[in-house]
């Protein structure tokens, strides 16, 4: 894959994957962190994200492309924070859980692991490989 791969996390109380299927693309709004707001400057149009739920469910769900790169986020009160926009690609057939990425050799050294309070991160070529092989995905990507 050319394109680099990210996560995103959502609580599914607040913004669930099944908005996100029935919107159709969203901003990536609400980042009030310093390295997360990082990451999303750093995402480019074409790259991937895993879409995560977490809180509830602890888990990949979905996979989202970003189609609009970082522009001032519309609903921060103040602050130089930014948003992405983002499309749903495809649902997960089997989600992958926070326990499975845990045990695994591959994606036990993941962002989301390591830094579990991050809610965007970097995703490694083998940790995107990995995740695919673990939720029975073959990407259309």
């Amino acid at each position: 894959m050319n394109a680099r791969v990210w996560l995103i996390k959502s609580e599914p109380v607040k913004y669930p994957w099944s908005k996100m299927l029935e919107e159709g693309r969203t901003f990536w709004d609400g980042v009030r962190n310093h390295q997360a707001k990082n990451n999303l400057l750093a995402m480019r149009s074409g790259d991937f994200a895993f879409f995560y739920h977490s809180n509830e469910g602890m888990e990949i769900v979905g996979l989202v492309q970003v189609v609009q790169e970082a522009y001032p986020d519309p609903t921060a009160q103040e602050g130089p924070w930014v948003v992405v926009d983002v499309v749903p690609v495809a649902s997960l057939p089997k989600p992958v859980g926070l326990a499975q990425l845990k045990s695994d050799p591959i994606c036990s050294q993941m962002a989301l692991v390591r830094q579990s309070r991050l809610s965007v991160c970097p995703v490694t070529e083998a940790e995107f490989q990995r995740i695919c092989e673990m939720a029975d995905w073959n990407p259309p990507v």
